[in-house]
């Protein structure tokens, strides 16, 4: 019955970080293109930086943005962070439903690292907490006045990171934590500094004062890192649904790719927003496809090769195989059949060949938790069988 219950706890929280998440980058994304839009003009009200006209809905909106405050503050402020919260809050839920209850199917592989539930969560948490500790007090020290070079010492961190989680987790939780660890970032830069700092900025001027430029320009550094972290941690969330992502030893090669490809995509909307053309623009999608095609490539796993004097296994023989590690969860009862897959006899198997191989033979991320203990024999046995009917 509790299985029964955090399965439907799985189901409505995922539904509600999606919606969540696509409200809080949509507001994101949004912002990012409205302040790369703005434009100076003539008539502009005092203190102003920029303005940009647009049309939606059948009317036209004019907005103008100032780098501190207004002389006078508004009777209507509208704050944009509960979609933050709200999504990291889900998806943390998730983390917890997922690979903190289910840690011997998803969190732990006994082959990689032979770990208690215990050892794995206390992990799982504590890497979260501590990661956003060093990014922030990064951000906070003389290197993080550069973009630059707190970008490049970025990058480095979370390749290590992708390497560290790939030394104690299965291949599939190790990527995502890396996703979840810049997904904590960037809520953590909402909730601790950009909001904070906001509220500074308008107690100031309700209390008649002046306010400090430096607020601005902290959360603007802030900001910059959530717009170009967004398309990477994505990118980390969906992949625990496609094993060839993550079923890699060198799990830190990925992060740096994917990483890469998102900021790359991400600087051409940028740019595009700000008006710039000619070489500027041109440079991006290119990179991004050469760099999905690196990746593609550093993640596919040839056609299993027959060795000489190796026979291909018989169908009995298979069918032993998934009887031992797949009929538990892909049984005769189609509505029982975990996502309705049923691997209980040789013509069932066959028609769901593709899968198998991806999820059991090159993936390695079937049976989860490889918990029935199939052997590295039995995958290649299997992949042949499968690759020869």
């Amino acid at each position: 019955m509790l299985d029964y219950v955090m399965e439907w706890g799985s189901l409505l929280l995922r539904w509600l970080h999606v919606i969540t998440a696509i409200a809080w980058i949509g507001s994101s994304f949004y912002f990012v293109w409205l302040d790369l839009s703005l434009r100076k003009r003539d008539g502009m009200p005092k203190g102003a930086h920029g303005e940009s006209w647009s049309v939606h809905g059948g009317g036209f909106y004019h907005v103008q943005k100032y780098l501190v405050a207004p002389e006078r503050m508004p009777e209507e402020l509208h704050w944009f962070k509960h979609e933050s919260y709200f999504t990291w809050l889900s998806g943390f839920a998730l983390l917890m439903v997922v690979y903190w209850y289910g840690a011997q199917s998803y969190l732990i592989d006994p082959a990689v690292a032979d770990i208690s539930v215990s050892w794995a969560i206390a992990i799982s948490a504590l890497s979260l907490v501590g990661g956003w500790i060093f990014f922030d007090q990064l951000c906070k020290s003389k290197l993080g006045e550069n973009l630059w070079v707190l970008g490049g010492i970025i990058f480095g961190f979370l390749m290590l990171a992708g390497w560290a989680y790939s030394e104690v987790f299965s291949g599939r939780a190790a990527l995502l934590h890396v996703g979840a660890m810049i997904a904590t970032w960037m809520t953590g830069n909402v909730f601790f500094i950009i909001i904070p700092n906001q509220k500074k900025v308008v107690a100031t001027l309700q209390a008649g004062g002046t306010p400090d430029a430096i607020y601005g320009k902290i959360a603007k550094q802030r900001s910059t890192f959530n717009n170009y972290l967004t398309l990477p941690v994505l990118f980390m969330m969906l992949s625990n649904h496609y094993p060839m992502t993550f079923a890699v030893e060198q799990l830190w090669v990925v992060v740096g790719l994917i990483v890469l490809i998102g900021a790359s995509i991400r600087c051409w909307f940028n740019f595009g927003h700000e008006g710039r053309s000619g070489l500027a623009m041109q440079w991006q999608w290119p990179t991004a496809g050469v760099l999905t095609l690196m990746l593609a490539w550093f993640v596919y796993v040839p056609p299993i090769q027959a060795e000489v004097g190796e026979t291909v296994i018989s169908d009995a023989q298979a069918l032993a195989i998934t009887q031992q590690h797949c009929v538990a969860c892909h049984g005769s009862v189609k509505a029982a059949a975990m996502k309705g897959v049923q691997l209980h006899d040789v013509p069932s198997i066959v028609q769901n060949k593709s899968g198998v191989l991806a999820q059991a033979v090159v993936g390695r991320a079937m049976p989860m938790g490889n918990a029935s203990g199939m052997t590295d024999l039995e995958r290649r046995q299997l992949g042949l069988w499968l690759q020869s009917r």
